[in-house]
């Protein structure tokens, strides 16, 4: 699924226009209905008051059309103008008097107005600001957007929750209102998904509007919402007559003493997503526990005992994950070095392998041709260097991809993987994957497909949405705190299973 920026909705709402030769407000009123439809099919006409902020804007005229459906509907409504500019959108306008046709005069707010009682139980309907914003609002409208925030009410955003900018952060996050469902109109907005700008809204939902379809397929957009869908076009079902060669060997490198564990858990997820073979090297120290804790790999060990000094692989593998424990002493940056020398294959780097590359930057470039990174966000700063916001992070990450042509996973409540000037934001995972070993998990999930034949970036994208897929199978009817990393490993095969149900997509929630 697509995300779009603002000015490429602006252009979607264009082309709709004139393909399908309607109105504006036309436009506007299959939005208000689709809108006031998702309030009903809830609501059932409940008798409770519902509140409509309305800005001056295109967004402030859905929801003065909103209340017009909803009035006529029965519903006891007080509709209010925010009153920010003396400038008023044409269908703004339009639906106002439309409103005032039907005996419902709305109340105008401005710098002087007192604040609105509103009951905890009631439904506060946020039309303020739309994706247009690109100042900060004046201190009498953020003082407002407080109060609603502060009523503890039911918050329903329309499109965005207002105060939200669509390409940069908010200056002031009391500025902002925090919904507890936002319905976007077509599709999804990245702001859902940064950090700092998706904790101000809980859950959201696409409302079809009927944008042209021509418009949506033909337009390329920068980042695309990782769904069941697009993960099922990716996925290659085993044939009857094959073995295990025919899925790859991954060979796993790093360990040290103390540290094994993370090799382990990246080898075990490895196997668990489907790679054929499984070859582990690690220092001496590592040899006696993963042979005995995990007997289906093959080991293959350093002469150091206690860190990975020199890499010798005793077969050529097909992909290699490293990094995982492997610990940045002159010895391993060595190992490490002297490894991409060889290394002709793919190549999934994580945790100390992204540490080494920071100290020795000279190192990118010997990585092979679109190799997979897969930092957390520390990990990252030390790659990229600091980001002023999360947009400019995001724009980093593209910069620093096409320049060592690599695929960037941004590990985090949203991943997002980056290749070159795309980006693939996943929609599984849930708070308790934040847990020890989980991003070892991630790391054998991609190598394993890798070895099967995925092509780096579907691999990435493939493997991060399986690895929180079953991470939100796992703690089904459990405690976030008590989600592990193994436990994730458990739940691989069930995650599997779950991409052929038919469940619908187009929501998320946190």
């Amino acid at each position: 699924m697509k995300i779009f920026s603002a000015e490429q909705i602006y252009q979607a709402d264009k082309f709709t226009i004139e393909k399908q030769q309607i109105t504006s407000d036309a436009l506007m009123e299959r939005a208000a209905l689709q809108l006031f439809h998702w309030i009903h099919d809830k609501m059932e006409g409940a008798p409770i008051t519902i509140h409509l902020f309305c800005g001056i804007g295109n967004n402030g005229g859905d929801g003065l059309a909103l209340s017009r459906h909803l009035h006529g509907h029965g519903y006891q409504i007080k509709a209010y103008v925010v009153n920010y500019s003396e400038k008023r959108s044409k269908d703004f306008l339009l639906n106002l008097n439309r409103l005032k046709e039907r005996k419902v005069w709305p109340e105008f707010l401005d710098g002087k107005s007192g604040l609105p009682e509103i009951g905890e139980s009631d439904l506060i309907v946020d039309a303020i600001f739309g994706i247009g914003l690109n100042r900060n609002p004046d201190m009498w409208v953020v003082e407002l957007i407080k109060h609603l925030n502060a009523t503890r009410a039911f918050m329903l955003s329309v499109d965005v929750p207002s105060g939200l900018f669509m390409d940069k952060i908010s200056e002031n996050d009391d500025a902002v209102i925090q919904a507890n469902v936002t319905l976007s109109f077509q599709a999804p907005k990245l702001i859902f998904f940064l950090p700092q700008t998706g904790n101000f809204t809980e859950h959201w939902e696409i409302l079809d509007i009927g944008l042209d379809a021509e418009y949506l397929i033909q337009t390329e957009s920068e980042f695309y919402l990782v769904d069941k869908p697009l993960v099922k076009s990716f996925y290659r079902p085993r044939q009857k007559f094959t073995h295990k060669g025919t899925y790859g060997h991954a060979a796993i490198i790093g360990g040290s003493y103390g540290k094994i564990g993370a090799v382990h858990l990246t080898a075990k997820a490895c196997l668990t997503t489907g790679a054929g073979l499984v070859t582990s090297y690690v220092p001496k120290c590592g040899y006696t526990p993963l042979q005995t804790g995990l007997p289906e790999t093959m080991v293959a060990t350093d002469a150091n005992e206690h860190e990975v000094s020199r890499i010798d692989l005793p077969l050529k593998p097909d992909v290699a994950g490293i990094g995982m424990g492997m610990g940045t002493s002159e010895n391993a940056i060595k190992a490490f070095s002297a490894f991409l020398d060889t290394v002709d294959f793919p190549l999934v780097i994580d945790a100390d392998g992204l540490n080494i590359l920071f100290k020795k930057k000279e190192l990118l470039e010997k990585l092979p041709k679109q190799a997979v990174l897969t930092p957390h966000p520390k990990e990252l700063e030390r790659l990229i260097g600091p980001w002023k916001d999360d947009f400019d992070k995001l724009k980093k990450v593209k910069s620093f991809s096409k320049e060592y042509d690599c695929v960037v996973v941004v590990k985090g409540a949203h991943t997002i993987t980056v290749y070159k000037d795309k980006g693939f934001v996943n929609t599984t995972g849930n708070p308790g994957m934040a847990t020890a070993g989980s991003g070892d998990v991630l790391t054998g999930m991609i190598t394993s497909l890798l070895a099967q034949g995925y092509a780096p970036l579907q691999a990435s994208i493939f493997g991060t949405f399986l690895h929180g897929l079953a991470g939100d199978i796992a703690v089904s009817g459990n405690s976030y705190e008590a989600l592990t990393a193994q436990r994730i490993i458990s739940f691989v095969g069930k995650a599997y299973v779950e991409l052929f149900r038919n469940d619908q997509p187009g929501t998320e929630e946190k």
